[in-house]
């Protein structure tokens, strides 16, 4: 009974993290076109400090209970995850996508695992497995076949501003692997709630300083914009920031930076809805990137069954 209560716990937590991982990539991956909505009306620097304002009201509300009981030895994580994991990241892909389009922003998250693979082995004392490496590598792959084809209907972009973008993804790196290491064991709603707490005063000082409130208010655009920003920020930073923290918490961080991988499919679909290009070669590149997700779920699934095997 006990192996059998055992087995059903693992399975759950299995179908769990694929559920979590379905849910954050339809809600991050639908992230792109409301930025780009969103600066329809507003300055990156507004669409960036919007975002985190609304996220960090919406968490604040949700979660004051967790955050006054996080012990002061807890907060320094926290405010290096916050500014690491969410700020830093939300203002780049902000500027990226004054150039670039939201399903060439999403690709660009792709990277994450790569990046999150690297900096756990060099400083987060990580091993590294091949099998894991082998999907990166694959869903790397696709990603770049993503951005290369998309190329061929949007010259006019400027991909330099795709170094934003991958600036971006290796900040999420660190974050997923600070998470892991530091913060695992505590709820995922105060983490998240306790990171935007930090970034709230921040992120107000740079709305203002961006000359916001000198602006015409009853503009339509603008307040069409502030509205798409909202909904980013409190579905698309608030919610989905409390899943990917659990996430990460139950399972591996490249498993966790997986979602960047299915991302792209989503905000891809998006754009296409809103008269950006998708061929059929991009379509065969995105099945790439789900082989690559699939690939690292396999390896860890191994490695489980192998441990398994030697404690026995």
């Amino acid at each position: 009974m006990m192996i059998f209560a055992a087995n059903f716990r693992a399975m759950a937590a299995g179908n769990k993290k694929w559920i979590y991982l379905f849910i954050l990539s339809l809600i991050w991956g639908s992230s792109f076109i409301l930025i780009k909505k969103g600066l329809v009306g507003l300055s990156p620097l507004q669409v960036g400090a919007f975002r985190i304002i609304f996220a960090a009201l919406f968490l604040i509300l949700v979660g004051f209970r967790k955050i006054i009981k996080l012990k002061t030895s807890q907060w320094k994580w926290i405010i290096v995850s916050g500014f690491v994991g969410s700020f830093f990241p939300i203002f780049l892909f902000a500027f990226a996508e004054t150039k670039i389009s939201s399903g060439i922003a999403s690709i660009l998250n792709a990277v994450t695992p790569l990046m999150t693979l690297i900096l756990g082995v060099m400083f987060f004392q990580d091993r590294l497995d091949s099998n894991k490496g082998i999907g990166v590598v694959v869903g790397l792959i696709g990603t770049a076949g993503l951005i290369f084809s998309n190329a061929n209907f949007n010259g006019s972009e400027n991909y330099l501003y795709s170094i934003l973008g991958i600036l971006a993804a290796i900040c999420y790196g660190i974050n997923v692997n600070l998470l892991k290491k530091y913060l695992s064991d505590i709820p995922a709603v105060a983490v998240t709630s306790g990171c935007f707490a930090v970034l709230l005063i921040p992120a107000f000082s740079i709305l203002v300083w961006s000359g916001f409130f000198t602006e015409n208010l009853s503009n339509i655009e603008l307040q069409k914009s502030i509205g798409f920003i909202a909904i980013l920020g409190v579905l698309g930073t608030g919610v989905a920031m409390i899943l990917f923290n659990r996430l990460v918490q139950i399972t591996n961080p490249v498993f966790t930076s997986s979602v960047t991988y299915t991302m792209p499919i989503v905000a891809l679909a998006w754009g296409i809805l809103d008269d950006e290009v998708f061929s059929l070669n991009q379509l065969f590149f995105a099945m790439l990137v789900i082989i690559g997700v699939l690939i690292v779920n396999r390896a860890k699934a191994i490695s489980i069954r192998r441990k398994k095997k030697l404690v026995q």
